[in-house]
């Protein structure tokens, strides 16, 4: 079987890191991820998913993300029932977050809405990658034919 999410999409809040009783550290959140919808004439609509990120991968993102931030969210889907306050009983679906990745660049998150802020110790990143070349190299020699190919 397979239970495998991957989302991309917007902060709603700033996450705030918790720690269980055995001092784990945990935070929930959740994101805003648009959907198309080209048959009935909507553009898009936005749905709203929680996630839980727990141990480092909660204190990355309490760290590094912010409300607005792009983020992308790769996990499980867990379901979970509780009764409330109320005492009715209540299902909850979340992500279970195992990879978190940054969904835009650092340039390109300054502009997005509570986005900017950020930790000064991070090094800056360099703007462009080396320019990839397939010019010869001194320690590979070109294969002109397959012939030569021992496979």
């Amino acid at each position: 079987m397979l239970n495998v999410v991957c989302l991309m999409g917007r902060l709603a809040a700033d996450p705030e890191l918790r720690h269980t009783q055995s001092q784990i550290p945990v935070t929930s959140f959740r994101i805003a991820v648009d959907r198309t919808f080209q048959s009935r004439g909507q553009e898009k609509q936005t749905d709203w998913i929680d996630i839980v990120a727990w141990r480092n991968t909660a204190e990355f993102v309490t760290r590094y993300f912010h409300k607005g931030s792009m983020i992308a969210v790769q996990g499980s889907l867990q379901t979970r029932s509780y009764t409330d306050r109320d005492g009715n009983k209540r299902t909850a679906v979340e992500v279970v977050a195992d990879n978190v990745f940054f969904g835009e660049s650092k340039r390109s998150s300054e502009g997005a809405p509570a986005a900017g802020r950020y930790d000064s110790q991070v090094p800056p990143f360099s703007e462009s990658a080396p320019a990839f070349s397939t010019a010869g190299s001194g320690d590979f020699e070109e294969i002109v034919g397959d012939d030569e190919l021992p496979f």
